[in-house]
């Protein structure tokens, strides 16, 4: 199975030591681009404010080669970073179902994901597990983020299609959660 394409656009808000983006760009996990108009025109944009969830039902595009791109901002700027990017591409926007940050930044908390876990999240969805293992694999948190999120990953994993996924993390995570 080929690997599905990962990019990301980045802001260069963080601290480039703590970047996953920078780490995954170095490793030839993703392609990075500082300019919007480089990065993909067909694909998801993985947004964690979007309504969407991203699972089952976008397989298929995902199969005919589509690009999961991934917003690399600050989580002080993701509002403005968001509105910003919004306006400028035509990628589907998608949230993804919650699992639990391992990161260093924000371990521990619900859906504040570094960039590298939200891919691992999306790919993993998509039963590409090993790519998932993978992209994880030169970050110190990477095996713990997978221990710490098998049950709710792998359920995702087996859902059928987007509503069944959308319900399926609240078998794990309450629905008043505030990402």
């Amino acid at each position: 199975m080929e690997s599905v394409p990962l990019h990301i656009i980045h802001l260069d808000q963080d601290d480039p030591k703590k970047c996953t983006a920078r780490k995954m760009n170095k490793f030839g996990s993703a392609i990075i681009h500082n300019k919007i108009q480089n990065s993909p025109k067909r694909g998801f944009l993985l947004n964690p404010r979007s309504k969407s969830i991203f699972g089952p039902d976008d397989a298929r595009m995902i199969n005919l080669g589509s690009s999961i791109v991934a917003l690399d901002c600050s989580w002080k700027q993701i509002d403005s970073s968001l509105d910003f990017i919004s306006n400028k591409t035509r990628l589907t926007e998608k949230t993804l179902p919650i699992v639990l940050a391992a990161n260093e930044v924000s371990w521990g908390k619900p859906g504040r994901l570094s960039t590298v876990e939200a891919f691992a999240v999306s790919l993993y969805i998509m039963n590409r597990k090993d790519q998932a293992k993978k992209i994880l694999k030169p970050f110190r948190f990477g095996e713990q983020f997978l221990d710490l999120n098998k049950e709710p990953l792998n359920s995702y994993a087996s859902a059928k299609n987007n509503v069944e996924l959308e319900l399926l993390q609240w078998d794990y995570f309450d629905k008043n959660i505030v990402i």
